[in-house]
């Protein structure tokens, strides 16, 4: 039975179809009827299913597999313990090339890795130069990162230092440093307090899903969570924007009350 007796949209077809795979009358790795019974049943035409399943892959609710036909994606989201991550006893390992990040990753049994970071010196955009407390387009450093799970993009993650830190330090390093309770900590910069920052804030630019993989054309929803770093003086000394798409994460924050 069709949702509405009208031809329903595009948008409406899409929220029904991942009503169903939220309440699991198509669970993860299920096949999806073919585009005729589908357009049958929605009372529409094929076209609009093509573009419905075309909204629906570029978000990553489902794939489609060559010669089989288009599934329910199984997606196995990480769990990013943000109570944790950079405080305390870190969980760096040097020699195994690990940061706090990664080995978090890790206990959850993924595969973390990252992509070679991209560092530059560049004027500070507004958003980032109020963080950071220097005045807009002042010069900062910035390092790009593109961290992976199991060989996939799932997050971006942007660093952005004062010059007076990060010039002639490892942070100016094109390559995967670690360092013992963190690359900031190890050139006497160690960050004392943190302050947490999350939006919704959909979709991806066209340049983010470029580095994340993502279908251009349809954006995908992200969390973006920002992270300042205050030294012992109470200035900022780091600003990380992590750019993390919906569907492969999940923030987690655990306390006391």
């Amino acid at each position: 039975m069709s949702p509405s007796k009208k031809s329903p949209p595009v948008r409406e077809i899409a929220d029904d179809l991942l009503r169903k795979v939220a309440s699991g009358e198509l669970h993860p790795g299920a096949q999806l009827p073919s585009t005729r019974d589908l357009a049958a049943h929605y009372e529409v035409g094929e076209k609009t299913i093509y573009r419905v399943i075309s909204l629906l892959k570029a978000s990553g609710q489902l794939e489609a597999r060559q010669g089989k036909g288009v599934f329910v994606r199984s997606v196995r989201p990480l769990e990013w313990h943000l109570h944790r991550f950079e405080r305390g006893a870190r969980r760096d390992d040097p020699v195994g090339g690990r940061d706090d990040w990664k080995a978090a990753a890790a206990e959850q049994g993924r595969v973390p890795t990252q992509d070679q970071p991209k560092v530059a010196v560049e004027p500070a955009p507004a958003d980032i130069a109020h963080w950071l407390g220097v005045a807009p387009g002042a010069f900062v450093v910035v390092r790009r990162r593109v961290r992976r799970v199991d060989g996939e993009p799932f997050q971006l993650a942007d660093s952005w230092f004062p010059t007076g830190i990060a010039i002639d330090t490892d942070l100016m390093l094109e390559e995967d440093v670690t360092r013992p309770g963190g690359i900031l900590a190890h050139i006497g910069h160690p960050q004392v307090r943190l302050r947490d920052e999350i939006r919704s804030w959909p979709p991806t630019t066209p340049a983010e899903a470029k580095r994340l993989e993502l279908p251009e054309g349809v954006g995908t929803p992200v969390v973006r969570h920002t992270r300042i770093g205050y030294g012992a003086d109470g200035a900022p000394v780091r600003v990380m924007v992590t750019v993390a798409p919906g569907h492969l994460n999940t923030l987690v924050y655990e306390m006391e009350v």
